[in-house]
């Protein structure tokens, strides 16, 4: 059984401060590490974890102090354009996965293994586990369903692994799709089952997705490993969220647990219609956008033949010449 205190409401202690404009935020701290993650859990201090896919999404995460970035393989839907995740190569991941490497200074950094990446054997899993690290940056992986001789192997190998319980969308045909799990005694059971064969096997962090608050409260509290929510309410130790639904950046769907807290791809969108109109009206760019030719060289030009921006008296340029 796990740790005995109360999974609900958790008081939020010594929270890293919003940041200020300048990544202050995110700076003085210590590198996030799993010893950290483990002392939180005790302490009942709420771990942030977000998603990031390429380096200016996970330096602005950095900054803002965040304790966790996972580079995940939904950036197959928010980011390659898929409607799934199912056709994420580790190719693309160790790509993503180097990006945020560049950027990130703080946060610990986990990689999502694709799908087909663990699933054939222990020795592949193992040589894709070890290219998150060796090749991507990462100080762990994460792997979706109750994978028990995979996470073992992993684990054995001397890396961290993240299990992943719920809603698993590699496996949403096997699910029904992308429906909520735990909803009954029977459910619940099932996936404490699974999470403490986990643990057992090695499994340092657990994911819970799609679930109800009570279901990963009551799972949490019987865990020793800390557990996060995506989906799953407030009763466990940490919230991740997919960076694109925080934003406004994914636009295909919305799903209940997600709050936005702006709408950035409104604003991109409207700023890209402004530079457009300004640029087919003669706005952009203005003489303040543009670059000084060096003194006497100006007169040289509008002596040349050649120089076709001249009015009639060949000596004043068009507008925003540059």
């Amino acid at each position: 059984m796990g740790n005995a205190m109360s999974q609900t409401g958790h008081p939020i202690n010594g929270r890293i401060p919003p940041a200020n404009g300048d990544g202050t935020a995110g700076r003085g701290r210590a590198r996030t590490t799993l010893v950290t993650l483990e002392r939180k859990k005790v302490q009942q201090e709420k771990v942030v974890a977000v998603t990031a896919y390429t380096y200016p999404e996970a330096l602005l995460a950095d900054r803002a102090g965040v304790d966790i970035v996972l580079v995940g393989d939904s950036l197959g839907m928010t980011t390659l354009g898929y409607k799934t995740t199912i056709a994420v190569t580790m190719e693309d991941m160790i790509s993503h996965c180097r990006g945020v490497w560049r950027a990130n200074k703080k946060a610990m950094q986990i990689g999502d293994m694709p799908f087909m990446s663990y699933q054939p054997s222990n020795k592949v899993a193992v040589k894709n586990a070890g290219r998150f690290l060796q090749e991507g940056g990462c100080d762990a992986v994460k792997i979706e369903g109750a994978m028990l001789d995979r996470v073992k192997a992993i684990a054995d190998a001397g890396i961290v692994v993240m299990s992943h319980l719920g809603l698993t969308p590699q496996s949403r045909a096997l699910l029904g799709g992308y429906r909520v799990q735990g909803k009954t005694k029977s459910d619940v059971d099932k996936i404490l089952e699974q999470a403490l064969a986990l643990q057992e096997s090695g499994c340092r962090l657990l994911l819970l997705e799609a679930v109800p608050r009570e279901s990963a409260g009551y799972i949490s509290a019987n865990l020793d490993i800390p557990v996060y929510g995506i989906g799953a309410g407030e009763m466990v130790d940490g919230q991740l969220v997919i960076l694109h639904d925080l934003i406004g950046m994914f636009f295909e769907f919305k799903s209940k647990f997600v709050k936005r807290y702006c709408e950035a791809g409104k604003l991109i969108e409207e700023s890209l219609l402004q530079y457009a109109d300004e640029v087919r009206n003669g706005e952009f760019p203005g003489r303040e956008n543009c670059y000084e030719i060096k003194d006497g060289e100006l007169e040289k030009l509008l002596a040349d033949p050649k120089w076709k921006y001249v009015t009639e008296d060949k000596g004043s340029l068009l507008p925003h010449a540059c």
